[in-house]
């Protein structure tokens, strides 16, 4: 057998774990926690997490909401989805939806770090910044 084809094996059984738990996330725990949020908006995980939804997409996501900003990490690939122009986005928040526009943050260091103090505060102070997700600020609408 050659190198290719055993370094195309490790590959390939290395990735089993990664889809099998994309799977599970995206069809078992998103679903349980996104019922969590809507069934007990003073709950526990919804002083923490809210429903967000864009597209055709609906996620659970931790938050954290100051004035009129509501701040989100990704933590996948989807935070490409906000660069650019203004995403329109819908948030369902400790019960209340509300409205908004969302952009990822690409080009300030400081201001990411700043949010994420708060957003993350129990994240590690060693792990880099491109290993932190991406933020995402939210600027709600004037009715919502």
């Amino acid at each position: 057998m050659t190198l290719l084809k055993r370094t195309g094996i490790v590959i390939g059984v290395m990735a089993v774990p990664l889809i099998l738990g994309l799977i599970f996330f995206r069809s078992v725990v998103n679903p349980a926690v996104m019922n969590e949020i809507r069934t007990h908006p003073n709950g526990e995980e919804a002083k923490v997490a809210m429903i967000i939804a864009y597209d055709d997409r609906t996620l659970p996501v931790n938050y954290l909401k100051e004035d009129n900003l509501v701040f989100i990490a990704v933590d996948g690939p989807w935070w490409r989805d906000f660069r650019g122009e203004k995403k329109p986005v819908s948030m369902m928040i400790k019960g209340e939806t509300l409205t908004g526009h969302g952009v990822v943050v690409l080009d300030d260091d400081d201001y990411v770090v700043d949010v994420f103090s708060r957003l993350r505060p129990t994240a590690p102070d060693w792990l880099p910044l491109w290993l932190n997700g991406k933020l995402v600020v939210i600027t709600l609408s004037e009715t919502g």
